[in-house]
Parts: C-alpha cells; structure tokens; sequence
C-alpha cells in the first residue's frame, strides 16, 4: 500500500469514528454523551502519532507499476516528507474544529430533526450576511436555530423598546393582537411607544391603565403635531397621513433612546421579541436599518403594464418590521437624507402607493450600506402573490406573521388557515392571563398596583362576604370605543345620550333600542375575550347598528364572579360627550320620540340651572311579541286590557310606585315627586351627576343606592307626563337566581346596604337620618 493510501485510509477510518461519535451525541443523553465524546477526543491523538510515526520511519510503499518501482531521489523523500506533513497539519486543523464542534451543548432535538442540515448553513449564513446578500437571505429562511445563541445577547433584566403608529379606532383595536402576541412571549421588560392621533390615545391609554401588567411601560406622542412633516407628500396607500409617520421617528422618539423595533399593527409575533432585539448587535459599520426583503413582484415592475414602482434595491424591502439604530440615524441626517429623496422623486412618481415603504427603499436604494437584510422569517408576508412559503419549512421557523393585504384575513395562501388560527388564538386569548410578573429583575413601581394590593391587603379573607368587598376594588380591563363612532355635537346644548350596559345574552336588544333612540348612546358590555369578538362580528354584520356611528361600545373584560353591574353604569357615563344623560337598562326600549321630547324638556324645565332628575314612567309586558305603543293614549289602552303592567308591580312595587302611576294617567305637566325608601326610578340627569356606588354587583340595591345619593345632593325628581318605557320580557339572569337561592349572597346585600346608609350618615350628616329610619319602618 502506498503512503497517501495509508494516509487516507487511516483518515477515513479517523473521520468515520469521529462521524460515530457525532452521531451517537445527537442521540444518547446524559452520561452517553459524555462517554461518546471522551472516546471520539482519545482516538484523535492516536491516528496523530500514527501519522507521524509513518512519516518517521519512510515506510517504502508497495510499487503499483514500473514507474513507482524506480528508486526514489533523496529530493524526491523530502518532498514527500514535506507534502505529508502539510496533510498532517491539515488533519490536525479538521480534527481541531471537530473538538470544538463536539465540545458546544446539543441544540434542541426537535429543531435539528425539522430543519436538517439547513441550520448549519443558517449559521454561516448569517455569520457571513452583509447589508444585501440574497445568498445569505436564501440560507437565512431555511430555519432559526441560530437565533438560539442569541437570546443570550439580551439581558434579562433589559428594556426593549417598541414603536407603533396606531391611529382612529380599527386600528386601536388590531394593535391589542400585536400587544398580546407580544406579550405572550415575552420575558422581558417591555417599554412600548405610541404614536398616535388623540382617538388611539384615550383608547389605549385607558387600556393600559387598565390592564396593569407588570414590567411595561408606555408613552404616546402625539402625532397630529407630526403631521406637518409629511403631509406634503401625496399617498395613495389606505394608511393615509399615519402611513407616513414612521418616517419621523428620529424626530418623535425620545433623544436619549438609541435603538427600537418598529412594528406595523398588523402583525403577530410567534416567538419572544428579545431574539429580533438581539439582532441589533449583528449590525456592523453603517448599518442603521434592519429590514426584510419584499416578498412581492411589486418593486420588480411586473405586475401589470405600465406598472411604475418606486425605486428599490432588488426586490425592495418591506417596513411592517424595522429595526431602528436612532443615534446612529441621526448622526447620517436621516430627516434630511429621506426629504431630498422624496422630493426628487416626487418630481417623476407624483405620489407615494405604499407610503413610507416606497421612500425607505428609495433611500437604500442610494445608500445600500444603511440596510442590515434581515432573515424573511421575521416578516413572513401575508398578501398574495408573495413568496413568503420560501421563509418556513417548519411552525418552528415562524418568528413573525404580517397580514399586509388589505383583505387582512381573506388572504390567498397555501397556509392561510394555520395562520389565521394562530392570529385568532391571540385574538380571543385572555387577556387578564398575561398580567404575569417578571421575577428576578427591579422594576419600576407602579402606585396603582401598590395601592390595589394594599387594600386588597387590608380585607379580611375569612369575612363571608370577602368576595363582594374584594370586587369593589377590582380593575377590570377596559377597551373604549371597540367600533367606529361619530358624534356631531348639537349647537343649542340639549342633547341627550341613553346609557346602558349588558353582556352577552341581551345582545338581541341593540338593534331595537337603535330604532327607538335616534340619539348617542353609550353602552358598556362585560364580554370574555372570545365573546367581544363574537360581538364584533354580529355588530359588523347588522346594517342597522353598522348605520349608526353615534353608539358607543365601551367593553369591560369578565374578571371574578359578580357582573359588576355599577362599574359597567359607571363606564358608560364617563363616556358620554351631550350635556345630559337617561339613564337606562338595555332590556327597555324608550318610547318612539323620546329622545326629541327629552331634548324639550330640558328646554322647559331648565336643566341647566337645576338639579332636576327627570322621571321616565316604566312599565313592562309579559308578551315577547308586543305592538308597541306609539302614543300615551295607546299604552293606557294597553294597559287597561292587561297587555301592559307599571313596571314590577307583582314583585317588587316599592321599586316604582313614588312615580304615582294614578297621577301620570291623566296628567299634562310635569309634576314633582319626593324620594321614598326603595325608589328606583329611570331618570334623565346632568351628565355631572354623581356616579353608581361600586360595592353593590350582581343584583340588588344598585339603583336605589344611586336615586338615594340624588336626593341626599338635593335633586328634584320631576316626572313627566308624555314620557314612557316599556321592559320586554327575558330569562332571568344568573345574578337574580343567585339572590333568589343563596341566603348568604342575600345576607351580604343586607351588610352592604348598612354600610352604604352608614357612609351616607357621615358624608350628609343630619340629613341622611331619613335613609335609616325610612330603611327601619320597612
């Protein structure tokens, strides 16, 4: 056998135990690892000292023909001594990279079995990757396992900032997706930054405030004082002005915050957003932009004739996922480099097709050297005709999902039905589950937090009533204007708005109550998740609540086991935007024309100037289906036939009888009536006047509370004489059977109601002696 066949085999027979080894560490565990390892590490020593001990000795070689026979030259020796030595070395260098890969902790067996080899040359790939290396990209998309090590780039206890355009209300309700993506995922402390008009600032400042979870702060800038900053440049894409707004970041962020992940509101994370954070440290040179190649033909120019897009390096880059170097941005110009771009491009494109995007790769396509291509799979592109299956081969490989078609849902693709699920499982998903604390890290403190757990500290768990005292305080996740909504206010300042709240099961009564009440109306709705999407969709596909944009939809997520039926009054009115309110119960309709006759009452019996609470009669049928009284007239006819009752006069008449109903028959004024114990009427009152008391939920006391803090403010109850509303007929609540069958929820009414007339003693002094002794004589 010849030297260089000696030398081979031996290192074929070296490489084959070596592949053994590998292999056997990617399948035994524990002590076979390590076993496996140290005997593959002992064998390479070895073959080394075999290597040179044959170089050594000059072992002569079988001649293999006449040529190979001759004696060889002492030059001839010492080249070939030369020469295996060289290969030696060689060897050495292989087996030196072997140990090493050896020596890293195994990657998860999951990932390696899905993806192969691939993640090998992900690894080089993005080792290697410049600002725009197309090889680079196609070996990137193959699958994530080298974002593994980057996760350790990100500290635990670090900020990541996060920056989002949201404007009007649609927008304000998508970007909760985002956010509950987000933080599913997350293990991180979250800083989000809003840019937003001042609609998507009162919604989710509210949301926030509410939600309470732990670890994120927020900051809104206000994006109508941007506005002025790229209103001169035409856009046709539907984002309109705000489409344009992440152009001006460097000018909106704060000064002293150096890097951000900019998202579009319609994104989904599937994976925790420290491994796209950790990218930054990838950056090298000049780069200040993180982006991902569109995954469209549509900078290629080819979608139609006379298709003009604007210019783009290749195949553009898509801006829902930017990665943003702010100090470095600023240092470069950024604002005047993206303005002269524009401008001169403006010249020949007339205007922009998709806002911002078209200007981000107009600007790269001058100054390749800002971009950093990130891997496709943190942008997977959503709209059809895109190439976004080239970025998975596994749900492994899936980072972030962009639903860029403006069919949203609707989309063409092959996958379209895993990604839809994985979109609404975000979307119905409790959001009260994601108030989690971050352990092991400082945090900021929040006082609101700190003072909830005070108080709830200070209540006394072995009280039978602990549960409805802990309600009262409870924060409850609140998300104003779930729709669309207009208000014009009126010029003589009379306009009144109904409110009322309801969950799921009095849904059907929307549609009625709107073609009763022409007027604003402000409803809370205590929903789960899951049924506030419900809600929308019954709402989008009713075109008798689609025509009204004057109703506001204020839902208050379900938390603990009361309906807290105050809170959601209380909610309700804090959004009302008309001089007054009538306030009612979702399960009465109003008389046809109340609203105008409301508006002229506070004409007439000057309500601005008094403090007048408005008694609307109520009465109410046994009859699902009912022909409706269009007339004071028809309802006495209706009454005096049995189709109509005074509202609970079989069970509860102590509730409504103040109002007088003999009196109200034949009346043609407005009379006054005075306070009696019990009285809970529905009136119409100042939209200053005070609101329900928190403590009494579920059924029982809540209104009568309310009308006793009206009068104990010295309120005049005026009934009046053309006014009606009928209660229809429903099922009887589950808060209603509970009273009904449990003495202690029964029992614990009773203490709340002591404690109300207790607290009312204190804050009204002698006046409020009535409400105990009117409590006692009953």
């Amino acid at each position: 056998m010849s030297l260089d066949k000696s030398f081979y085999l031996h290192r074929g027979q070296f490489t084959s135990k070596l592949t053994s080894a590998r292999k056997m560490l990617g399948i035994f565990r524990g002590r076979r690892k390590f076993l496996a390892a140290s005997l593959a590490l002992l064998f390479i020593p070895s073959f080394t000292w075999l290597y040179l001990s044959i170089g050594h000795f000059q072992v002569k070689p079988l001649p293999l023909s006449s040529l190979e026979a001759q004696p060889s030259s002492p030059l001839g020796d010492s080249n070939a001594r030369v020469a295996l030595e060289l290969r030696i070395r060689a060897v050495e260098e292989e087996n030196r990279a072997l140990r090493q890969e050896l020596s890293r902790p195994p990657r998860n067996s999951s990932a390696s079995h899905s993806n192969g080899t691939g993640r090998g040359k992900q690894s080089r790939a993005l080792s290697e990757q410049g600002a725009f290396n197309n090889e680079g990209q196609k070996n990137a998309a193959v699958g994530n396992g080298s974002y593994c090590s980057q996760q350790q780039l990100v500290d635990k206890c670090e900020t990541i900032h996060v920056a989002i355009v949201c404007a009007g209300y649609n927008a304000s309700r998508d970007v909760v997706t985002l956010v509950k993506s987000v933080l599913f995922h997350r293990r991180n402390a979250l800083h989000f930054h809003f840019i937003t008009d001042s609609i998507a600032k009162q919604i989710l400042s509210s949301l926030f405030h509410s939600w309470m979870v732990p670890a994120v702060r927020v900051n809104f800038y206000d994006a109508d004082e941007l506005k002025s900053e790229v209103s001169w440049i035409p856009n046709k894409h539907y984002s309109g002005i705000y489409g344009l707004m992440k152009l001006v970041l460097t000018k909106a962020l704060p000064l002293d915050l150096q890097r951000v992940i900019v998202l579009d509101t319609d994104i989904t994370f599937a994976t925790d957003i420290a491994e796209l954070w950790a990218v930054f440290h990838k950056f090298k040179g000049q780069q200040v932009l993180g982006l991902v190649e569109n995954q469209s033909d549509w900078y290629l120019g080819n979608l139609w004739k006379n298709h003009r897009p604007w210019p783009a390096l290749g195949r553009g880059f898509n801006t829902g996922v930017i990665l943003l170097l702010l100090d470095r941005l600023r240092k470069v110009r950024w604002e005047q480099m993206w303005r002269l771009t524009a401008e001169r491009e403006l010249m020949s494109m007339l205007s922009t097709s998709l806002a911002d995007q078209d200007i981000f790769n107009a600007v790269i396509k001058q100054n390749p050297f800002l971009v950093y291509q990130l891997p496709c799979f943190w942008n997977v592109q959503l709209s059809d005709h895109t190439r976004s299956e080239k970025c998975y081969k596994d749900v492994s490989d899936l980072k972030v999902i962009h639903w860029n078609s403006p069919k949203k849902l609707r989309v063409k693709n092959k996958h379209v039905e895993f990604f839809r699920n994985l979109y609404l499982t975000f979307l119905e998903y409790d959001g009260n589950l994601l108030r989690r604390e971050l352990f092991g890290c400082p945090s900021e403190a929040d006082p609101n937090s700190e003072n909830l757990q005070k108080t709830l500290s200070e209540l006394d768990e072995d009280d039978p009533c602990y549960e409805f005292r802990r309600e009262r305080f409870t924060v409850h996740r609140t998300h104003l204007y779930f729709l669309h909504y207009e208000y014009e206010p009126s010029s003589d300042n009379t306009d009144v708005t109904l409110v009322a709240q309801l969950s799921m099961d009095r849904l059907q009564m929307l549609e009625a109550i709107c073609k009763h009440w022409e007027g604003p109306i402000s409803l809370a709705l205590y929903l789960s998740d899951a049924e506030a999407q419900q809600f929308l969709r019954y709402a989008q596909g009713s075109e008798v609540l689609m025509n009204r944009g004057n109703v506001g939809y204020h839902i208050v997520y379900k938390e603990g086991q009361f309906y807290p039926v105050n809170l959601l009054r209380n909610v309700a009115m804090q959004q009302v935007n008309t001089p007054y309110m009538f306030l009612s119960d979702i399960d009465f309709l109003p008389m046809y024309g109340l609203y105008e006759y409301l508006r002229k009452s506070v004409v007439q019996l000057e309500m601005a100037n008094t403090k007048k609470a408005l008694v609307v009669p109520a009465f109410e049928t046994l009859r699902y289906r009912l022909s409706f009284p269009k007339s004071k007239a028809e309802l006495l006819s209706q009454l005096d036939m049995g189709t109509l009752f005074t509202f609970r006069y079989h069970v509860w008449t102590k509730g409504h009888a103040p109002t007088n109903f003999a009196k109200w028959r034949t009346a043609t004024t407005p009379y006054r009536v005075l306070w009696e114990a019990d009285f809970e009427p529905y009136v119409m009152v100042r939209r200053d006047s005070p609101e329900y008391d928190r403590r009494f939920v579920g059924f029982g006391w809540n209104k009568v509370a309310h009308i006793m803090e009206l009068d104990a403010q010295e309120y005049e109850f005026v009934v009046l004489p053309n006014a009606y509303m009928i209660h229809m007929p429903h099922a009887p609540s589950f808060d209603i059977t509970k009273f009904r069958s449990n003495k202690q929820y029964r029992a614990c009414l009773k203490t709340l109601k002591e404690e109300f007339q207790q607290n009312m003693s204190r804050r009204f002094g002698f006046a409020a002696l009535k409400y105990m002794t009117a409590e006692n004589n009953t």
